[in-house]
């Protein structure tokens, strides 16, 4: 008769609503079996887990499984230019030994055939369980705030190569991101359509757009996303997201408000949740904190658009087809001087999110049952009994020390050391 592994973990416990300062977690055949305070794990049943867990460093945290839905690359490689499906599992293993358990992979604008050979690869990988989903950051873009995508390939929208896209996906495409002021985003035969049918999201962002059609873009999401919820179809959120907010898209202005006060009523009315890469670079943390403030927790999703460079040194790197320098641990294009994605980890972005003014609690919520939500994936996300055992030990500063993925330890050595 086989025995069920059960692993026992005990320090202070970030559950979606609290912090336990001394708690169990215990997980049994992969899945958490239990959560709570340690005085009371007897009681429940969970005394033989309590005398066995291993404890979190002083002053250490439990952390569920982070959950990143905008990432494309990591440790050297990149999404966008992984021809093979060990390259793109080098950037998984990446992030995940840094406690991202659920990663979705973001392509950035290229040739359609670019796109179609990446996602046969990516979605491989998301069959076989290594990652939560596939983003296309393009080629539906603005040239005008492309930022760091290749403006040579952004063309219209296109709801065939859309569905193309999202056949070869194989049910794994998450979201996609589009500028709202194009032509062929909304309508019967427009892109958000061909997403939402298709199982995936659409994500507005690289846009130069007036406040108009992004009123009118997020408003035929939604109103599709309602139609298919009453009719008992299948949605794969919700809520469209906006793609890394105040980051590629024209600045407000109280006579020219632009796209930003659109998304920020948007997630007000419950139609939209934002993207914010909260690293410290990519957004001052003081928009980051007023951001929780004014919209809460429920609003925003936490993000790294991390890119090859992510837990490497500084030196030369590609995103897509575009040379990308990191100086000082922050990436530009190498002509022009764009900032082209991030380089910190999604616990990095917790960590300084949480130092500078939200709190512990809100910022791995933000980074982990919001990136659920978004999927669509009820097992994931957080800790509580029946999930997926993804849980992120950590020391009091949230430096990982160990990570449980699907409840099997993750090893943290990195392949460079």
């Amino acid at each position: 008769m086989s025995s069920v592994a059960t692993t026992a973990l005990r320090g202070r416990v970030v559950t979606p609503h609290e912090i336990l300062d001394d708690g169990l977690v215990v997980v049994t055949d992969r899945h958490i079996a239990w959560v709570g305070r340690a005085q009371d794990a007897r009681g429940a049943g969970f005394g033989r887990a309590l005398e066995t867990a291993s404890p979190a460093p002083e002053g250490g945290y439990l952390l569920p499984g982070l959950v990143d839905v905008h990432c494309h690359g990591g440790g050297g490689e990149s999404f966008p230019n992984a021809e093979t499906a060990e390259q793109a599992m080098t950037a998984v293993l990446e992030h995940r030994r840094h406690g991202t358990t659920s990663l979705v992979a973001s392509c950035v604008t290229a040739s359609g055939e670019v796109l179609r050979e990446r996602t046969r690869v990516l979605a491989d990988l998301c069959e076989a369980g290594e990652l939560a989903g596939i983003h296309f950051e393009g080629p539906f873009v603005s040239v005008e705030r492309c930022g760091a995508q290749d403006p040579t390939y952004i063309v219209d929208p296109d709801a065939a190569l859309t569905r193309e896209l999202i056949e070869l996906g194989r049910g794994h495409v998450a979201t996609m991101t589009i500028a709202p002021e194009k032509p062929g985003v909304t309508g019967d035969n427009g892109v958000v359509a061909a997403l939402i049918d298709g199982g995936a999201l659409p994500s507005f962002g690289h846009t130069d757009s007036d406040a108009a059609p992004v009123r009118a873009a997020l408003a035929d999401a939604a109103a599709r996303i309602a139609a298919r919820q009453e009719a008992g179809l299948p949605v794969r959120s919700p809520r469209s997201t906006a793609t890394h907010l105040f980051n590629g898209m024209r600045p407000m202005h109280h006579r020219t408000p632009g796209p930003v006060p659109e998304f920020l009523a948007a997630a007000r009315r419950g139609e939209c949740v934002v993207e914010m890469i909260g690293d410290g670079v990519h957004l001052d943390p003081a928009i980051v904190l007023d951001m929780f403030e004014t919209l809460g927790r429920d609003d925003v999703v936490l993000i790294t658009d991390a890119m090859a460079a992510a837990g490497m040194p500084d030196g030369d790197y590609v995103l897509g087809s575009q040379p990308v320098t990191v100086t000082r641990g922050v990436a530009r294009l190498t002509q022009g001087g764009s900032i082209a994605g991030g380089t910190a980890h999604l616990l990095d972005v917790v960590r300084t999110t949480w130092r500078n003014g939200v709190s512990l609690v809100d910022a791995v919520y933000a980074a982990s049952v919001q990136g659920a939500r978004i999927l669509g994936d009820p097992s994931i996300g957080a800790l509580l009994p029946g999930l997926w055992g993804d849980v992120v030990v950590t020391d009091a500063d949230l430096a990982p020390v160990r990570v449980l993925r699907r409840g099997q330890d993750v090893d943290l050595t990195s392949p460079a050391a």
